[in-house]
């Protein structure tokens, strides 16, 4: 006879009814079906099958919501809450929701998944049998991806962060193919989870992605030319930096380099939007 484990889909016989509910039975162990757990087509004369887990007290306890997540099986689960001490807690959509203890979660606090967020996991129990969230593998993840086509080239994609390394991030899209975004391809690094949209560098013999969350650069160069026009909007119409200004006062102040900020106010100047004159840059009047 199997014993009855948390996170585990079993079929069992009703054995009594009580006050709180029923306790169902393999005929060698008892677990309580308690009311809230119970769906509109339970018949107490029939076997039911339900879903295992330990309730608030740490006590086994069945579900007649079956989860599409268990031992064996991975799905994505929303992120409800957030611990330091603990980790993250998960809803797989049963009563208690699941906890992602910090051990498999980044060292730093930053890259922690935020509530709404989602996490690739199944279940999985420790040595006193405690049920914990298991983050995706690898080879979970490969088992659903998908081969991209070289049509994808170029074009944006949306997935969700699930494995961060030094060198970068690994996403799985929303078309399931598998993404790398190198660390020199974005601005700040992703949060395990986080759902982001970057767009396809490269499409790699083996049907995965390199991806960018960085701008094209004619975004970037209007991004740089609308940060040079607000701030000269703030100041009334000027500016003191020209082309010829010290790179390390353009950084300070724009937080770009020289040759973007002489890209972007060269972008201005073609457009008849602004003039240099003595060190200064000027709105043009119309």
């Amino acid at each position: 006879m199997t014993t009855l484990q948390a996170g585990t889909v079993v079929t069992l016989s009703v054995d009594r009814d009580t006050e709180f509910g029923y306790f169902l039975t393999n005929g060698e162990e008892d677990v309580l079906l308690h009311k809230s757990d119970i769906t509109d087509d339970f018949n107490e004369d029939e076997r039911q099958t339900v879903f295992l887990y330990q309730d608030h007290q740490g006590r086994l306890a069945a579900t007649m919501t079956i989860p599409t997540i268990d031992i064996d099986t991975y799905d994505w689960a929303q992120v409800v809450e957030v611990k330091h001490k603990l980790g993250v807690f998960v809803n797989i959509g049963i009563r208690k929701d699941i906890l992602v203890s910090k051990d498999d979660l980044p060292e730093i606090y930053d890259l922690w998944p935020e509530i709404g967020d989602e996490l690739y996991c199944s279940l999985k129990t420790d040595k006193h049998g405690r049920l914990f969230g298991r983050l995706g593998t690898e080879e979970a993840i490969r088992e659903i991806a998908e081969h991209a086509p070289r049509t994808v080239f170029n074009k944006n994609i949306t997935g969700r962060v699930y494995r961060l390394l030094l060198v970068g991030t690994f996403i799985i899209t929303e078309e399931n193919y598998i993404g790398f975004i190198h660390e020199s391809q974005r601005v700040r690094e992703p949060r395990l989870g986080q759902k982001i949209e970057g767009r396809v560098v490269d499409v790699k013999e083996d049907g995965s992605v390199n991806v960018s969350l960085l701008s094209r650069s004619h975004e970037v160069l209007d991004e740089d030319a609308q940060k040079l026009y607000s701030y000269m909007e703030e100041r009334g119409g000027s500016m003191p930096f020209w082309d010829k200004s010290d790179p390390d006062d353009i950084q300070i102040r724009f937080t770009m380099s020289k040759a973007a900020f002489k890209r972007a106010l060269g972008r201005l100047m073609k457009d008849q939007k602004v003039y240099q004159e003595d060190g200064w840059t000027y709105f043009k009047k119309e």
